[in-house]
């Protein structure tokens, strides 16, 4: 099976599954996929955030979906339990399509490593 077709069911069936436990069956998309695991990297899971904090989640939550990429390097957890990331290498200049494939392809990734999916 090529990489690509495998990226695309494994995509799929993660939204699947995320999407019938978070949104009562509505499809997320990346953006709300990539909150959600900035939500569970912070672990405050029952937590309201406010729209700054989102933001943040979002990012980190992208820190630690491109760490093993090598663009990323977790630095330290301050003192409200907020990870911290330090940047190793600059993002490549990427075209729209191309960004959304990586992050597709590293939110597939990080949910093998959970054992969400294989």
């Amino acid at each position: 099976m090529s990489r690509d077709i495998q990226l695309k069911e494994r995509w799929e069936q993660l939204v699947n599954i995320l999407s019938n436990q978070f949104s009562q069956g509505e499809d997320l998309d990346l953006d709300a996929i990539i909150y959600l695991i900035g939500v569970q990297e912070l672990g405050k899971v029952h937590q309201t955030f406010e729209k700054d904090e989102k933001l943040n989640l979002m990012h980190i939550a992208i820190c630690r979906l491109l760490e093993p990429y090598g663009f990323y390097e977790f630095e330290f957890f301050d003192e409200e339990g907020w990870p911290h990331y330090k940047v190793k290498e600059e993002l490549p200049p990427l075209k729209a399509g191309e960004q959304s494939v990586l992050m597709k392809e590293a939110i597939v990734n990080y949910f093998i490593e959970k054992e969400l999916i294989d």
